[in-house]
């Protein structure tokens, strides 16, 4: 059986060395003749096939039938979308290619397995979200505002009173010490009052 691995990880501080020594032993006692190993690292599982290169590459083999098997550590390392996971399992099916995730003991050639890989990408979108919610909710118990800083009152109608004065938005920007976005976001609100 001709087997591609997939393996990724999230930051540059993690290493993919334990999802392949894993999966080497896996291919050892079961035969498997390895014959590409894509490996994204330091890469969200969030991310889309157009941001993570090496997944993108898998799927090119996918659709050249380059492989019998696709082999990852977990489900997690694929993706964390539902949908993402649903047309990823779609397209290697269609191709007649199987999957095979060490963590979850799981086989796609089977009718549970693939009941059992829709189900796990169910539970990874809904731990995204919990995570998710978590964060929203430790960042408003702590009152503090994330992002940059606003521009001061001073300053905005330091900006309100060049604009009126005929100047351009650049020469506003420069002479106020803001962004040329701000001077059109205010310029923008300006015209709303019907003040230029």
């Amino acid at each position: 059986m001709k087997v591609a691995m997939y393996l990724r990880v999230s930051t540059d501080d993690q290493t993919i060395e334990n999802q392949r020594r894993d999966l080497d032993e896996v291919a050892r006692r079961l035969g498997w003749n390895i014959v590409a190993v894509y490996a994204d690292e330091g890469i969200s599982g969030s991310k889309g096939r157009d941001q993570r290169p090496q997944f993108n590459e898998l799927l090119k083999g996918v659709a050249r039938k380059e492989f019998d098997l696709i082999a990852a550590w977990s489900v997690c390392r694929l993706g964390r979308s539902l949908n993402d996971l649903i047309g990823f399992l779609s397209d290697i099916n269609n191709r007649g290619v199987d999957l095979y995730l060490h963590k979850q003991g799981l086989d796609t050639s089977t009718p549970a397995g693939r009941m059992m890989f829709q189900m796990l990408g169910v539970f990874s979108e809904f731990e995204r979200a919990m995570i998710s919610e978590r964060v929203k909710a430790g960042l408003a118990r702590t009152d503090k505002v994330i992002g940059r800083p606003g521009v001061g009152d001073w300053k905005i109608n330091r900006v309100r009173k060049q604009l009126r004065s005929g100047k351009s938005i650049r020469a506003v920007a420069e002479l106020a010490k803001v962004s040329v976005g701000t001077v059109s976001r205010i310029r923008k609100e300006m015209a709303a009052e019907g003040l230029v």
